[in-house]
């Protein structure tokens, strides 16, 4: 259960202190889940990083239209290089989002010393030493075509649209992974994500995360299930208009049906859909089997509604004449006219207990909506019994953090022994790139 409303996991307990089985003897704590960090772990080729930063410059450009494109794609440059990186090259506790901040801020640049080299300028030198051919160097060389003060001004747009990852509660979220987005679909399983209905600061995690569990969950299906996942799953997005987007979303919902995989869009109005997705709109509601309106007063929604989805119906119009005079006279005419089968107005004056669903084939029902108060189960809910029921998230948190400098804490001694260490594993274990970029030359 993640609540971004109040930046706090819902997470299994941690397992024992226990002895590492491999070569080397040490003393491992090993999360419930595992302790990968989050989001990033989810990312095992290159392809995987295009759809990352993808979907991160789509949910942290803010509003309006950007500026020039070249600083977006040279953010995508560095954003690429360091990702792949931090994913193939470093260790799995720093796989993670704040890895990538830290790298970013301390990237500094001389306008007036074109050969100044930073601390990851020496990390991506070592690494072009053993890997020259590999994607994060080949990115990253591009992105140092420019020059000190073109490369200080695309940090500095780094940093603005990576500056909610300074926030320490954030950090934390972002430390680690518990969620395995990736095994949805093989067991029953609940995933909330809850945000805050007044502040957008935290709505773009959604969408990344919404990104990723959309390509997890078709590759697991491809890959391991034969095609289909074993439990159905069934995404109910809802405020779908505030929570962000999800990149080439028009050709997800084409294909994740046959993975065994719903998606339930919730919006206010079709307006809101348009106004995130623009063209692809469109695409995205003509692959929904189903449409239900619930009632509202939006102009173009209503008159959508109205004229495409609706249609016409045929009616009869009567018309009398008559006329009196010196000499009277009667006629009588029926026609057959084209009519909405709901008007805009009558739309817009529904009552609110009516609602209007659209199933594919189908002609429209309008229809009743159901009381869930009569539901048999609506007496487990908070809502009828409060005191009983409601749901208490923070006795179910249980957050990994470091101790407080009061905080006392049980200390375990960790040993390794005299032999456990070979001359080829200390070399390994002590080489950084920063010290000495050509040892491994």
């Amino acid at each position: 259960l993640l609540d971004l409303s109040r930046v706090s996991f819902h997470t299994r307990p941690y397992d024992r202190l226990e002895p590492y089985d491999g070569k080397l003897s040490r003393t491992v704590l090993r999360g419930g889940a595992g302790s990968n960090a989050s989001l990033l772990p989810d990312i095992k080729n290159e392809a995987d990083i295009l759809k990352f930063v993808d979907a991160l410059i789509s949910n942290t450009k803010g509003e309006g239209k950007e500026g020039d494109p070249f600083w977006t794609k040279s953010e995508t440059l560095l954003y690429c290089a360091l990702i792949a990186y931090i994913i193939f090259e470093g260790p799995a506790e720093d796989r993670n989002m704040n890895t990538l901040v830290d790298m970013i801020s301390g990237m500094e640049v001389k306008e007036d010393d074109e050969d100044f080299m930073n601390a990851v300028d020496y990390m991506f030198a070592g690494l072009e030493k053993r890997k020259p051919d590999c994607f994060a160097v080949k990115q990253y060389k591009k992105y140092k075509l420019a020059s000190g003060k073109t490369a200080k001004s695309i940090l500095i747009s780094c940093g603005a649209r990576l500056a909610p990852f300074d926030i320490p509660q954030l950090r934390e979220v972002m430390a680690y992974d518990e969620l395995e987005l990736d095994r949805i679909g093989d067991r029953k399983t609940a995933v909330f994500f809850i945000i805050s209905d007044t502040t957008q600061t935290y709505n773009f995690l959604v969408a990344l995360a919404f990104s990723q569990m959309f390509n997890l969950l078709c590759e697991r299906a491809d890959n391991v299930h034969g095609g289909r996942l074993p439990h159905h799953v069934r995404v109910l997005w809802d405020e779908a208009a505030n929570t962000g987007q999800v990149p080439q979303l028009e050709k997800i919902v084409a294909v994740i049906r046959s993975r065994e995989i719903s998606l339930t869009l919730f919006y206010q109005q079709l307006a809101q859909c348009k106004a995130i997705y623009d063209k692809h709109a469109e695409t995205i509601l003509g692959n929904m089997d189903s449409v239900i309106f619930l009632g509202g007063r939006e102009a173009s929604t209503i008159k959508e509604i109205s004229e495409n989805w609706l249609g016409k119906a045929t009616i009869s119009m009567q018309t009398d004449s008559r006329s009196r005079g010196q000499s009277e006279s009667y006629s009588q005419n029926n026609q057959r006219l084209g009519r909405e089968l709901m008007t805009p107005s009558e739309l817009a004056t529904m009552p609110g207990d009516k609602c209007i669903l659209q199933l594919r084939g189908l002609p429209p029902f309008y229809s009743p909506k159901y009381d869930l108060k009569k539901h048999p189960n609506y007496r487990y809910t908070a809502e009828a019994d409060k005191k009983k029921n409601a749901f208490d998230l923070d006795r179910l948190i249980n957050r990994r953090r470091r101790p407080g400098p009061d905080e006392l804490c049980e200390v375990y001694a960790v040993a390794v022994p005299d032999d456990g260490l070979t001359s080829e594993d200390e070399d390994i274990l002590n080489y950084d790139d920063i010290d000495d970029p050509d040892a491994f030359a």
